[in-house]
């Protein structure tokens, strides 16, 4: 790509455009059409599975605020337990990175984040998942740029370690199966006009970054925060809630 073409891209894309020219990749950024927003549209645009597609997942590490970085395949969630086991040694939890943070971190904003030529040093692990391909594709700074490579050379120029990231899906349902029956073992009885509204904690105090509720208790964080100041009748209209949530998750 001469130096006239790159001046035409979008700043994001010119970043990692030099970074790949700088490494002698074989494969420069290119442009998909407006509606190829999604994992399973820009695979589609490509002609490719949507488990090619390389997605860039960003969380935000409590210790020391860092960026860690994990890219994962179009077709796979990333497990946030497992990641926590590989970069918080110090028991703190992985937390949400908004967009905010996100663009200051690497430079990108969200659904363009490519795995490298971050602005600053990101935490970065690659899911074992991308290695049933030959050929992915992954973010190149823009929601509609991309760049080819085999999961090897995204090894070789990020330098991250490969490692299982993916959820178990059937270990999950289970997760949220006896999640569910505890809550509802504390459940106040619908003819029970006590005062004493128990909370829905059962001490699984984890909240998912894709729903923002407890993965416990199926409350927010403002719930949780409010409920020893809460009214009984408001801890009853939260119990309530819960349990219409719990009803959707099971749907």
């Amino acid at each position: 790509m001469c130096g006239a073409e790159l001046k035409v891209l979008p700043d994001g894309v010119q970043r990692v455009a030099k970074f790949l020219q700088a490494h002698d990749h074989p494969h420069a950024p290119v442009m998909l059409d407006d509606a190829a927003r999604t994992a399973q549209q820009a695979a589609d645009a490509l002609g490719v599975a949507v488990g090619q597609i390389a997605k860039s997942i960003i969380f935000r590490r409590k210790s020391d605020d860092a960026a860690v970085l994990v890219v994962t395949s179009g077709d796979r969630r990333v497990d946030e337990k497992k990641v926590e086991a590989l970069v918080c040694p110090d028991g703190r939890r992985l937390g949400r990175a908004d967009a905010e943070f996100v663009k200051a971190r690497t430079g990108f904003s969200i659904g363009g984040v490519s795995p490298l030529a971050h602005a600053a040093p990101s935490v970065t692990l690659i899911d074992e998942s991308l290695f049933r391909f030959g050929e992915i594709w992954a973010a190149a700074g823009h929601p509609n740029a991309v760049f080819q490579l085999t999961p090897r050379q995204l090894q070789a120029l990020t330098g991250a370690p490969v490692a299982d990231l993916a959820v178990d899906d059937d270990e999950k349902k289970r997760e949220l199966q006896r999640a569910i029956a505890l809550v509802r073992l504390r459940a106040p009885a619908p003819d029970d006009a006590g005062d004493d509204v128990a909370s829905p904690c059962i001490s699984i105090c984890r909240m998912s970054a894709a729903s923002h509720l407890c993965e416990g208790c199926f409350r927010s964080r403002d719930e949780i925060a409010g409920w020893s100041r809460a009214s009984e009748g408001s801890k009853r209209a939260t119990w309530n809630t819960v349990k219409q949530r719990m009803a959707a998750l099971q749907a």
